[in-house]
């Protein structure tokens, strides 16, 4: 077994993941899972620039991370950062305060690159025969819904083809949905630029091949708890819980017409979410209506579990 650190640095939240990893017998323990909203990508799409408090509650989440790597003997670590950073002009300073507070230099990876590492992460244990007769057959469809923007994924045992188009939650958010709840306007407008993005992902990627549709991250694991009912939000119930197009429709037109307060009082609902959530949910909703298998795969395994995959041989 090899205890390996993987850190994924987001537009909106930073993860750390501790693991045994034993590579030859395909296994993972799970040490620490833990995520903490900095919403580094702020005001990104707007400025080019990464804000000066969020790159400080940024490093303050990082501290603590560096503090649990130490005291677990942490023998590998790698840091991803992702669309914030690629957009941001001054992502020398990001990467100079990521130094100085981990000790390692984080590695500002591609839309390719971040795609690979969200497909490994989340088909891995799908990959296996006990798991597909559950979760669905390959080719798989990873779709990764980012605060920044959203990586499709296409593969078997290895990726076929994938895209990153310049559409998530944060950035819908701060370009669109300004009212609260938003206007049917700003709904339309948001909707046109995830149509469009969507348009570039179809040219690369041939989405009429997947047999199975996989989605990782915040928002579609959120939307997967509010479509379940859940009372509280609970990993094991969502990791593989299949959703419908319709149910996923349905949780939309609800956050859109919600208030911040009533969305904050959903029991699922992370505090970090609150906001950004209804941007998210409608990327999902088109992806679900393009792909048009009718149902997604929620899963918990993401570009985070694919980090620490890279981690061993």
């Amino acid at each position: 077994m090899t205890r390996v650190a993987a850190i994924d640095c987001g537009t909106n939240s930073i993860r750390l993941l501790v693991a045994d990893l034993d590579p030859i017998a395909g296994s993972v323990v799970d040490v620490v899972r833990r995520m903490e909203i900095v919403r580094l990508g702020e005001g990104v799409d707007r400025t080019g620039r990464l804000a000066p408090a969020a790159l400080e509650r940024t490093f303050a989440a990082l501290a603590s991370y560096a503090a649990t790597i130490e005291r677990l003997e942490v023998e590998r670590v790698r840091m991803v950062a992702t669309s914030a950073t690629r957009d941001a002009t001054n992502r020398e300073t990001f990467m100079t305060g990521v130094e100085r507070v981990l000790g390692v230099t984080p590695e500002v990876v591609s839309g390719t690159a971040e795609a690979t590492l969200s497909f490994v992460g989340a088909t891995r244990e799908l990959r296996r025969s006990g798991r597909q007769q559950r979760s669905g057959r390959p080719p798989y469809l990873v779709v990764d819904i980012g605060g920044g923007s959203t990586e499709a994924v296409l593969g078997t045992d290895e990726v076929v083809a994938s895209r990153s188009v310049d559409v998530g939650c944060v950035r819908l958010t701060e370009r669109h949905l300004l009212d609260d709840p938003p206007t049917p306007a700003q709904v339309a407008a948001a909707e046109a630029d995830i149509d469009a993005a969507l348009d570039l992902v179809a040219a690369d990627v041939p989405l009429a091949s997947a047999r199975t549709l996989v989605g990782v991250a915040g928002t579609v694991t959120t939307v997967a708890a509010m479509a379940l009912g859940l009372p509280a939000y609970d990993p094991d119930a969502i990791h593989g819980a299949r959703v419908t197009t319709d149910q996923v429709a349905a949780v939309t037109t609800d956050l859109l017409l919600m208030t911040h307060a009533e969305r904050e009082a959903i029991p699922v609902m992370h505090p970090g979410r609150v906001d950004v959530i209804a941007a998210g949910a409608l990327v999902l909703r088109a992806v679900l209506v393009r792909v048009g298998l009718g149902t997604i795969v929620a899963s918990e395994h993401d570009i985070l579990d694919g980090i620490a995959w890279s981690l061993v041989p």
